[in-house]
């Protein structure tokens, strides 16, 4: 059996969870979500694998560019990803990649954008169950009206990393993508 090799982060908004499988990062998560049992579960079971602490390649390739997006040297992130979840969860999440840096994107329009406006609870579900964090950006996610919606790092975090991206919150109206 392999094993999910992995390792924590931290970010100057909060530590992560990083995991890589065969080569694959499919795990870059806070580390004290609500959901972090439900994740956990999910990937371990998807890959019939467990969590071991270890170094890996891929792990400091995944670090490195971190460390440069949050230096804002980085915006679009250069790694191989392993999406673990149902064809609807991979969907969403390949669709939340192409939201650009510094944009925003409220549910609605992300249904939309799927071909399924009245899917909006089924993709902020599968927004929620993001194990990719940051590098599948669901923190670019934010309510219709412009406010900001739950985020699994938490809306401080979600502030943080939108504010650093150069998205202006302080009109409650930002520009949807």
């Amino acid at each position: 059996m392999n094993n999910i090799i992995t390792t924590y982060y931290k970010s100057p908004v909060g530590e992560l969870i990083l995991g890589v499988y065969k080569d694959q990062l499919c795990l870059a998560d806070w580390r004290y979500r609500k959901q972090r049992h439900q994740i956990d579960t999910r990937i371990q079971s998807i890959l019939n694998s467990n969590y071991k602490e270890g170094q890996h390649s891929l792990l400091d390739i995944t670090i490195k560019q971190l460390d440069l997006y949050f230096k804002g040297d980085l915006q679009i992130f250069d790694i191989p990803l392993l999406l673990l979840g149902t064809d609807f969860q991979k969907m969403v999440w390949k669709s939340l990649q192409t939201i650009p840096y510094g944009e925003t994107c409220s549910y609605v329009t992300l249904s939309r954008k799927l071909n399924n406006e009245k899917a909006i609870r089924a993709v902020a579900g599968a927004n929620g169950a993001n194990a990719i964090s940051i590098i599948i950006p669901c923190h670019r996610i934010i309510g219709a009206d412009g406010s900001l919606t739950g985020y699994a790092g938490g809306l401080p975090a979600k502030k943080k990393l939108l504010h650093m991206e150069g998205v202006d919150l302080s009109n409650g109206q930002q520009s949807l993508f």
